[in-house]
């Protein structure tokens, strides 16, 4: 397996897969709120990260998880009318962990204590421009591509 690195550019939302094999780049949507450390402030982590866990291998594209669980769904615009506050969390989950003590690790700014994920989310909803509760969404296709060539332990910077 070829060594890589994930660059998510909060200016640009972008997301980019770098390897041995060249760049991948990827539009994606970080947080509404802005970037942040702060347990509860709903604004994507910056700094050094490692992808923790893969979750989703195997699951359909549009598979629903909660709790970082897959709920057997399916989504539909029909599941989004049922449950109109759910934070729609589809396909893959990369779950990241800051590195930086202080900044992005342990007490009040512990990105994986926050569940900090890369994730797919509705086709409906738009890349390129921030609207997520925190975590960095991207299209299923392109979360689903991401997870097949991002092992766990892979090095995640975020940054302005």
């Amino acid at each position: 397996m070829t060594s890589c690195r994930i660059d998510i550019s909060i200016s640009k939302q972008t997301l980019a897969h770098r390897s041995d094999a060249g760049t991948r780049t990827y539009s994606v949507s970080t947080a509404a709120n802005g970037t942040g450390q702060k347990m509860g402030s709903e604004c994507t982590p910056l700094g050094k990260h490692v992808v923790r866990a893969c979750i989703g291998r195997g699951c359909a594209r549009d598979s629903v998880f909660v709790g970082r669980r897959f709920t057997g769904e399916i989504y539909q615009p029909s599941l989004a009318l049922q449950y109109p506050e759910r934070d729609w969390i589809l396909s893959r989950i990369l779950w990241l962990s800051g590195v930086e003590k202080g900044f992005n690790r342990l007490g009040q700014v512990d990105s994986m204590r926050r569940y900090i994920y890369i994730h797919g989310t509705p086709d409906s909803e738009p890349m390129g421009v921030p609207a997520s509760h925190g975590c960095i969404r991207m299209t299923n296709d392109a979360v689903i591509e991401l997870f097949d060539i991002t092992p766990p332990g892979t090095l995640v910077n975020i940054f302005l």
